[in-house]
């Protein structure tokens, strides 16, 4: 069987600081530089060395510094030139090797090293960042972004030695059945499905099941989901379940896309597009598709709300924000549709600007083509 990637005009290219005159090293005196066990002298390059959870999956290889290109969101659009410190990695394994993050991956944690770390410590933008994930697989991210009075939130359940942006689930809805499924969950935008551990998984799917109507696929080895349904031309979407999840604070976040289509030879499929995980709840990208998720480091809460990421009036009714700064990503610009630019520092309120950030480039593909 191949699977055959969502294909793109994006081109890739891989880095070179030989070719960025912009570039220096990161030295083994670096407060960023945190193997310096393995160094020879404080002036030797910084190694680092990177291990995920999934699939063996790890890189490794020098720390350098270079240009992010960034631009305000206001009216004045000014170019900011801010230097982050990134992995320039040299042996991959894994999924690395393979489909997983084709061209790089952009570091968002608590860590220090990570970008949002980074600016903010330097005084160009405030302590949030936020992600909208649009319904056609691209999106923006605005640093600085503190989100809406409007918009939902919950507060991250942290980890002092290791924390990261895990929230605490009191309650699942699966059509008209609430499920007393209570669960922490990562929310991970490096992620493109949702992966949850026993019972919570066995407690949504099989409730997802009684609820449809089409006939279930018999297993495939070569998918990843279990629950997956015939789409026969009879087919009516506003007739699989819906899933929403409730949140600690009683925030809603309704589920706009829980499932994912596969097209086979024969037919199409539809699968619940939520995977079983032995170890860790992860809340991926298809289960922030169609809203605006703030990850604000300052208050240490998750915001949402539901966001269309090129609507320009959108963003206005979205109230009073910090001035922000753009990504210097590719661009398709156009006067109606002002596509992104998204970052932020403090004070007014902007006039936004958005360029297209094309998603599937950053996370895992999430349409399966099956020959």
């Amino acid at each position: 069987m191949d699977f055959s990637p969502y294909t793109s005009d994006f081109e890739f290219s891989l880095y070179d600081p030989d070719d960025s005159s912009t570039s220096k090293n990161v030295t083994c005196n670096n407060d960023l530089c945190t193997y310096r066990n393995r160094c020879n002298s404080t002036s030797a390059s910084c190694p680092y060395s990177v291990s995920y959870v999934s699939s063996e999956t790890s890189t490794s290889g020098i720390l350098l510094e270079d240009i992010l290109h960034l631009q305000t969101l206001d009216e004045d659009q000014e170019l900011i030139k801010a230097y982050v410190t990134f992995g320039c990695g040299q042996v991959q394994t894994g999924s690395f090797l393979d489909i997983a993050a084709p061209n790089g991956l952009f570091g968002l944690g608590f860590e220090k090293v990570s970008v949002p770390s980074i600016l903010f410590r330097e005084g160009y933008v405030a302590n949030s960042f936020s992600m909208c994930f649009g319904q056609d697989g691209t999106g923006t991210i605005n640093f600085g972004d503190k989100g809406s009075l409007d918009q939902e939130e919950t507060p991250f359940s942290m980890n002092s030695v290791h924390p990261t942006y895990n929230v605490n689930v009191t309650q699942v809805r699966v059509g008209t059945t609430v499920l007393d499924s209570k669960f922490t969950a990562l929310f991970d935008s490096g992620t493109s499905f949702t992966y949850l551990v026993d019972p919570s998984y066995t407690m949504l799917s099989e409730t997802f099941h009684s609820h449809v109507r089409d006939i279930r696929r018999p297993p495939d080895p070569r998918v990843p989901f279990e629950f997956c349904y015939i789409m026969s031309p009879e087919t009516n979407t506003s007739l699989i379940p819906g899933v929403s999840l409730t949140t600690l604070g009683g925030g809603q976040l309704v589920i706009y896309d829980p499932i994912i289509v596969i097209s086979t030879q024969r037919e199409l499929v539809y699968c619940l597009a939520v995977v079983k995980s032995e170890e860790l709840n992860i809340i991926g990208q298809n289960y922030m598709t169609g809203y605006r998720i703030v990850f604000d480091r300052e208050k240490l809460v998750l915001g949402w709300k539901k966001f269309d990421c090129y609507d320009p009036d959108d963003s206005k009714s979205s109230g009073p924000k910090p001035v922000n700064y753009a990504v210097g990503l590719p661009c398709n610009s156009t006067q109606s549709d002002e596509t992104s630019r998204n970052t932020a520092q403090y004070l007014v309120a902007p006039s936004l600007y958005r360029c297209r950030l094309d998603l599937i480039h950053l996370f895992f593909i999430s349409l399966i083509f099956i020959f």
